[in-house]
């Protein structure tokens, strides 16, 4: 078999490729490990920025975003017994955020690719990537596919980025010392925005994926399994997290269904091209989940790629493929050091010492005191704009 991009998993990055590319008359393969149900019912990231969902919309994969997706202009940061609202529409006028779970992006996407014909197919074992600087090819199941350029779209535990030798990778890490433990509930959200609340007991998170599911995340010790939590006490926790300003009390009045635990970890390699083999999303780079970057970031790394080949067809010119990684890192760096930033204001080191806990809360207030502080909150968190090499 030969097609032009051969892409490897069918998450956001992928998908949105493969439909990007299509639309410009650009042939490609999907080739992912998992079911299609799996991939469509694992529950990830759910906050798109403004980018991402004008991306969404422009590439004609709106329509349920819109009707379904819950736009929110505002979060509120909550410590020392006070919420303090931070304002989008005042500090970013015309950027927000819309609450639409990742999975449902995922959905979308396979029912785009699939109705227009392109090539997904699901439960590829064994895929290898073979000579990716010269005549790149994918092995799977017996099979060969030749292919101009490949897209590792697979994650950080995916074979894209482990087929690069090692001395050809720069990695940037770093690891925090706690994880997150994530609630799905069938529960109405006691909130009509974000809260991301910082106490003594640790940082908490109030979300919602809809008018009568809520997700929460706990901060947890690293080890934590999720079997290690009942939901009796998980429901404690949350409270006790939560139910620390006047008058607010977390609803509790409906079952969880489901409950998981996300590593804490900081991590980016460099390049993001070798060859013919062009690394996005995750198999690139991870961010912790504070900043709700994770599937932002890979829908801007799409971008960017979709371009450079359309380009690459076009007219021949490898100028944007050849500044792919320089374009993207670009603006993965912003996020790090905007996730670690929110990471390090709202949780609860065990490490910290009273100084430490001082300078943390003086932080805090002067977040929600100082305009200039809030706004540069605002304008990471909704998305910074696309740049002209991002847009064309």
């Amino acid at each position: 078999m030969r097609t032009r991009i051969g892409i490897i998993g069918a998450g956001p990055a992928g998908l949105l490729l493969a439909w990007l590319l299509q639309r410009r008359g650009i042939e490609s393969v999907v080739l992912e490990r998992r079911s299609r149900e799996h991939c469509e019912r694992r529950v990830r990231a759910g906050v798109l920025e403004q980018g991402t969902v004008d991306t969404l919309a422009e590439a004609g994969l709106g329509e349920r975003l819109a009707a379904e997706g819950h736009v929110h202009h505002g979060i509120e940061l909550r410590f020392g017994g006070a919420g303090h609202r931070i304002p989008f529409e005042e500090l970013v006028p015309g950027r927000a955020i819309t609450v639409y779970g990742q999975q449902e992006v995922v959905k979308d996407l396979i029912k785009a690719n699939l109705d227009a014909g392109v090539d997904i197919r699901f439960e590829v074992e064994d895929v290898a990537i073979e000579d990716f600087e010269d005549r790149p090819r994918l092995t799977f199941g017996g099979e060969r596919l030749d292919c101009d350029f490949i897209a590792g779209c697979d994650g950080f535990h995916g074979i894209a980025r482990a087929a690069v030798p090692q001395d050809r990778v720069r990695i940037f890490e770093k690891a925090y010392p706690f994880a997150w433990l994530g609630v799905l509930a069938d529960v109405r959200p006691s909130a009509s925005e974000l809260v991301y609340s910082a106490s003594e007991r640790g940082f908490s998170l109030h979300s919602m994926r809809s008018d009568t599911v809520s997700r929460f995340y706990l901060q947890v010790p690293p080890e934590t399994k999720a079997e290690d939590w009942t939901h009796e006490a998980i429901w404690a926790e949350l409270k006790a997290r939560h139910e620390t300003v006047p008058g607010f009390t977390l609803d509790t009045d409906g079952p969880i269904t489901a409950v998981d635990v996300a590593v804490m970890r900081s991590f980016v390699a460099e390049p993001m091209r070798f060859g013919r083999l062009f690394l996005a999303g995750d198999a690139a780079h991870i961010v912790p989940p504070t900043g709700a970057k994770g599937l932002n970031l890979a829908v801007a790394d799409i971008r960017v790629l979709a371009r450079a080949l359309g380009e690459y067809y076009a007219s021949g010119s490898e100028d944007l493929l050849d500044r792919y990684t320089e374009i993207c890192l670009h603006r993965v760096w912003r996020a790090q050091h905007f996730s670690w930033w929110m990471t390090n204001l709202l949780h609860a080191f065990a490490d910290a010492d009273a100084y430490d806990r001082r300078l943390q809360r003086s932080n805090l207030e002067y977040v929600v005191r100082s305009r200039a502080q809030a706004t540069a909150l605002a304008e990471n968190y909704v998305g910074l704009p696309y740049s002209t090499d991002e847009t064309g």
